[in-house]
């Protein structure tokens, strides 16, 4: 998952360049921690395809007694969800290292969500599709699981760690790294206002502390939901 620096593509994009055949590609995502997964508790996953006879058939060939599939036309909707959920977890992390409190946490997320579903509208994706499993779902288990590898990389900045050092550290990827990068550029391609996933740019690049990022987003002007 995730979105191709420079390019940004998409990953059914880049499939698609490569195998030349885009009516055979199909995404699986939605709220899930690969260990729990495996060790056989139950979850919820979407996959998203511009076929739907190739959604239908992966549908039936991976349900079973812990895992329940969603189809999906969105493809944009579902791609974009799945990998800007990961730079809004990193700012959930942050939120957590601060000590902000669940208020905080619960209007992040929520703010969180309306960025991810401006730009994925604005890119052609469907505003309900954020509202699912692939949208709010992936997000708020991203934001707040104690397996969330972008989460726990807020928490290290919080608590006054370089980047560098932590992702030298890290056995995994943290991916909302380089999406944050690539969302903000979607952001100016499409015209869409973006200030948290700005706020965790800043952040990483050194430019600003996790506190003062959050005092500006908190000065930002008052408007209406």
């Amino acid at each position: 998952k995730g979105i191709e620096n420079h390019t940004l593509l998409r990953v059914s994009q880049v499939l698609g360049e490569v195998m030349g055949n885009p009516n055979r590609i199909a995404v699986l995502s939605g709220p899930t921690f690969a260990r729990e997964v495996a060790q056989g508790k139950p979850a919820a996953v979407v996959i998203a395809s511009d076929n739907e006879e190739l959604a239908g058939r992966i549908q039936g060939a991976l349900r079973g007694p812990t895992l329940r599939l969603y189809t999906n036309a969105d493809l944009i909707g579902v791609e974009v969800g799945a990998s800007l959920k990961n730079v809004i977890a990193i700012a959930a992390g942050v939120c957590d290292g601060l000590g902000l409190g669940s208020n905080a946490t619960a209007a992040l997320i929520t703010r969180g969500l309306a960025e991810i579903t401006r730009l994925a509208v604005a890119m052609g994706g469907k505003p309900l599709t954020l509202m699912g499993l692939a949208g709010l779902g992936d997000l708020v288990l991203t934001c707040t699981g104690q397996l969330s590898r972008n989460r726990t990389l807020g928490q290290k900045l919080a608590s006054g760690e370089q980047l560098a050092d932590i992702l030298g550290s890290m056995r995994m990827v943290a991916e909302g790294v380089q999406t944050t990068y690539a969302a903000l550029e979607l952001g100016q391609r499409f015209q869409t206002d973006l200030p948290i996933i700005g706020q965790v740019g800043a952040i990483l690049d050194g430019v600003k502390t996790p506190r003062e990022a959050l005092r500006e987003l908190m000065d930002r002007s008052l408007k209406g939901e």
